[in-house]
């Protein structure tokens, strides 16, 4: 690790002059008038969890500008409560990203779900980072949010939303929230759902074509067999009207990544209800209950750390990946699990500190691959969770070194997607926006001795 160990360290003075302006470079460049695009090739839309990550940076920018962000996405929601994973910009070119707005056809095939007629969005849904999003975005200008009356008016969208996950997404009846494709929770080809995926018939190759090669390398992105699966997954959601009550589920997954950033917003939820003078009681009460049920039933003493639940046959997947991690970030935790969650990211399996931010699967799993999206690369994203989850349990030290190989993987990759854990090399496209916008955060937030 000595290309980790021997790099010249990024200052939180004048020296991080530059990484501050070629980070608000990229968000400028991405910036649609009003939204984000996470890339302007590979990902020409908006995002849902990426806008949230945005929002995060953008706060220390302009607060008016991150309150348009997370608008801007919410306005898509659907009557449900869904907020969709993608909000499809029509001036792109239909065949620039695939799946596009033909495909999850929104506006006939979700029109019994209450999706709006316009814009044009996806059907499936990603992490829900937006209450704590909204929270942090409050706080950066609490005056300037009050007077255009930001969170009065986001608040029932973040309650519909936390109302569906908890009334239309515990498909396994256990208080948690189930994920129904691959990426919904955002990991999209991680070995945690190799097995789910080996269940699902691949759609036919002939049926779709991949945008995404056109932008990056094979070797960096899902294989053929997975997209296939990834679409025909899709299409047969779409094919039962988005319909949570109707739809023959052939992946089911019940991920702790996914229900502890959901616990997290709750709690960001209440702080908002508070704020508006709406009862904070139904968010603290989904909180403890999810809590409870994370805490017991995605916990795996075998690995000393969280995994995922498979509700086809209802058993732990016994796969270490970076989700059973992201748990850190929930409080009121039991300290035992803490405890063996904070020695698993410094044991042989992730390696914090050795390693370039936090590998997204075990490194001495058969499946680790360095390059292939979400099979081994570290992401800034869960990067950056991990370091609230440290933060938040008083691993400060650790907290510290991991914020300062964020600032200095961003610079040295160019606000890459994500790199390979053990060289630190940049792999998928770069430019990347929430790689850009966290950098931000933590530029502007400091280690804990600057506080």
């Amino acid at each position: 690790m000595t290309a980790l160990l021997d790099a010249a360290p990024v200052a939180d003075t004048t020296a991080a002059r530059p990484l501050r302006a070629a980070a608000l470079r990229v968000l400028f460049t991405n910036w649609t008038g009003t939204g984000t695009v996470p890339s302007r090739s590979l990902y020409p839309h908006q995002w849902s969890w990426d806008s949230a990550f945005i929002a995060i940076g953008l706060r220390h920018l302009s607060p008016r500008r991150a309150q348009r962000e997370l608008e801007s996405l919410m306005s898509a929601q659907w009557a449900d409560g869904r907020v969709p994973h993608i909000v499809f910009n029509p001036c792109v070119p239909a065949g620039q990203y695939f799946p596009g707005s033909d495909f999850w056809r929104s506006a006939t095939a979700g029109a019994a779900a209450g999706a709006p007629a316009a814009p044009l969005t996806s059907g499936i849904i990603q992490p829900p980072v937006h209450a704590l999003a909204a929270a942090l975005v409050h706080e950066a200008d609490p005056a300037e949010s009050a007077r255009r009356g930001f969170l009065a008016r986001l608040h029932p969208r973040l309650e519909a939303w936390h109302r569906y996950l908890a009334e239309r997404r515990d498909l396994g009846g256990h208080g948690l929230a189930a994920v129904v494709h691959p990426w919904e929770p955002g990991l999209d080809n991680s070995p945690a759902w190799d097995t789910a995926l080996h269940r699902v018939v691949p759609a036919e190759a002939c049926s779709f074509r991949r945008a995404d090669l056109d932008h990056s390398a094979a070797a960096d992105r899902p294989t053929d067999l997975d997209y296939a699966r990834y679409v025909r997954l899709a299409r047969d959601y779409r094919d039962a009207g988005y319909d949570d009550t109707k739809t023959e589920f052939a992946f089911a997954v019940e991920d702790p990544g996914f229900n502890a950033l959901l616990i997290a917003a709750e709690h960001a939820l209440a702080g908002i209800a508070e704020q508006t003078g709406a009862d904070p009681g139904p968010a603290r009460a989904r909180a403890a209950a999810l809590t409870r049920a994370l805490s017991t039933r995605l916990w795996n003493p075998d690995l000393g750390m969280f995994s995922a639940r498979d509700l086809h046959d209802d058993t732990l997947v016994p796969v270490r990946g970076v989700t059973g991690l992201l748990p850190l970030i929930v409080p009121g935790l039991p300290a035992d699990q803490v405890n063996a969650l904070l020695e698993a990211t410094s044991g042989e399996h992730f390696r914090l500190g050795e390693v370039h931010l936090v590998p997204s699967y075990d490194l001495t799993g058969p499946e680790f691959d360095p390059n292939r999206y979400w099979r081994g690369p570290s992401w800034f994203n869960t990067a950056w969770m991990l370091h609230r989850g440290l933060r938040a349990v008083g691993a400060d030290g650790a907290a510290d070194r991991l914020r300062q190989g964020i600032l200095r993987d961003a610079a040295a990759t160019g606000f890459a997607e994500y790199l390979d854990p053990h060289t630190g090399a940049g792999r998928g496209v770069r430019d990347f926006s929430w790689t850009a916008s966290l950098a931000l955060d933590l530029l502007a937030t400091g280690p804990k001795e600057e506080r």
